[in-house]
């Protein structure tokens, strides 16, 4: 198989089977191109966040409410994973069972891919971080390599010390399947037990300033208010620190991938996402 007939086939495989990018499938809500259009628009209508306001007008000298804070974040997978199947399928021990070390990730219908939407939120991030004064780390330099693998990309936010650790991602969920959800550890005897509260405190900040600031629904399909609690992902359970995953919304619903595939969007992604850490810090 050419590598990029093999690139198809792994990226409509994780597109069929959620569990590659941490969702599940089943829903009853549905979408289209005007739809996403329709709520663009609604979306650029609200009043901008703290954040959004700061990456406009500029952080003054004095308000870097991040001064002295390690954030970690974790852009999921990578864009030259579907080249080498022989690392991304290695299993790997993620202390409830073994897992493949990474995976493609999904797309939308039209080829936008997941580790391309992630790689360029993680960016738009890391900008407004460092300008509130916070110390940044991602997980991988770029969107052309491969993994790193899930227990190494864990490993990252512990050798920082990191007081905050956030994985992008973006479902590949049934096409009738809406909104984002953040996924967050549970105790399994391991790592990730004295952080468990810390990181539902955290993903709590994040869930109600992402609703807030890019008007993305609830899932529809899974989880239970946005939240959904899980102990078979090696990037939560041998995380030291607070971490949790996002789900940004479904990249094959097409409402949802409209608004994913937007920059506008994108920036407003990464301004949410930047007020909740800034109210879990503070």
């Amino acid at each position: 198989m050419t590598g990029r007939a093999l690139a198809v086939t792994l990226l409509a495989l994780c597109g069929l089977g959620v569990s590659a990018c941490g969702g599940a499938a089943g829903s009853t809500a549905s979408g289209s191109g005007p739809a996403a259009a329709s709520e663009m628009k609604a979306v650029s209508a609200r009043p901008a966040s703290a954040s959004a306001r700061a990456a406009t007008a500029g952080t003054p000298s004095h308000a870097r409410p991040l001064e002295g804070k390690v954030i970690v974040i974790d852009p999921g997978h990578n864009g030259g994973n579907y080249r080498r199947p022989e690392i991304i399928n290695k299993k790997v021990d993620v202390r409830t069972e073994w897992k493949p070390c990474d995976t493609t990730g999904t797309a939308t219908d039209d080829g936008y891919s997941e580790a391309a939407f992630t790689w360029d939120v993680a960016n738009r991030m890391v900008k407004l971080l460092k300008a509130e004064g916070a110390t940044v780390e991602l997980t991988r330099d770029s969107n052309t390599g491969v993994g790193p693998c899930i227990t190494e990309r864990a490993d990252i936010g512990n050798k920082a010390h990191a007081n905050a650790a956030v994985s992008i991602h973006a479902d590949g969920a049934a096409a009738s399947a809406r909104g984002f959800h953040i996924i967050m550890p549970k105790k399994i005897g391991g790592p990730v037990d004295p952080v468990v509260a810390r990181s539902k405190k955290l993903g709590l900040a994040l869930r109600d300033a992402y609703k807030e600031g890019t008007g993305m629904p609830y899932s529809t399909y899974i989880g239970k208010n946005a939240l959904n609690f899980r102990s078979d992902l090696g990037g939560l359970n041998l995380s030291t620190v607070p971490k949790v995953f996002i789900e940004t919304g479904n990249m094959r619903n097409p409402t949802d991938a409209g608004m994913l595939k937007d920059p506008r969007f994108r920036q407003r992604i990464a301004t949410s996402l930047v007020e909740g850490l800034r109210n879990y810090l503070g």
